[in-house]
């Protein structure tokens, strides 16, 4: 290939640099998800309200998390809030622009699984005596993940790609440092298919994981979930 650089290519392609960002993005991907659940979690809850109060701010949060791009919930984290007096690191506004952000997808997600179980397995689970959280336990939630977890999964997927985005303001993940190195050594194709390679390794090995957690709930709750509909 006419000025593409295999030396190079290779030398990046096992970069420890490079894998440490690869590594970030990893870990900026976990708490995304982690945090968004637990988040999400909780708003899926009041969205689900028969309370306005509860329920109208849950869903004006999933309608400006959900309307407005990452990149733009990053940088007025990074750069608007300090002229309010309030400052985050590059690495916390990161971390809270992902979970803010992650929280109202996965609430809707969350919000699904729950509003597809039957309201009569609910309604004769408090009959015979349940408590409310021993009916989300018992009931709600094994049924419900059958639900949430396909979605889940791409989620995952889609977030390990997007925490690109968090280069915008120079947090130091697999993009960024590709970018640095591009700088240093105007090796642009090559180090950006290298970046693509890192990333595709990753969602791949997340596509493998992810069918394997769906054939386990599937297993799981499949006889259950036949018999409901």
């Amino acid at each position: 290939m006419k000025g593409w650089n295999w030396e190079g290519f290779f030398e990046y392609l096992t970069n420890y640099y490079l894998f440490e960002g690869a590594m970030v993005t990893l870990g900026l991907t976990v708490f995304a998800i982690s945090s968004g659940l637990v988040l999400g979690f909780f708003i899926a809850l009041m969205r689900m309200s028969r309370h306005h109060f509860l329920s109208a701010p849950a869903s004006f949060y999933i309608w400006i998390f959900r309307g407005t791009p990452l990149l733009v919930q990053l940088i007025i984290i990074y750069t608007g809030l300090p002229q309010l007096g309030i400052r985050f690191t590059v690495i916390q506004s990161t971390l809270l622009g992902l979970a803010l952000c992650e929280a109202a997808y996965l609430a809707e997600i969350i919000r699904a699984g729950i509003s597809a179980v039957p309201k009569g397995q609910v309604a004769a689970a408090r009959a015979i005596g349940m408590t409310e959280s021993q009916v989300m336990r018992y009931v709600i939630a094994p049924q419900a993940m059958r639900i949430i977890i396909p979605p889940l999964g791409n989620s995952v997927n889609s977030v390990l790609k997007t925490t690109s985005i968090a280069s915008i303001i120079s947090m130091e993940e697999l993009l960024r440092r590709t970018q640095v190195l591009i700088q240093e050594k105007f090796l642009v194709l090559e180090l950006f298919v290298v970046a693509a390679i890192y990333y595709l390794i990753m969602t791949t090995a997340w596509d493998l994981i992810q069918r394997r957690i769906e054939r386990r709930f599937g297993k799981a709750y499949g006889p259950m979930s036949v018999g409901n509909h």
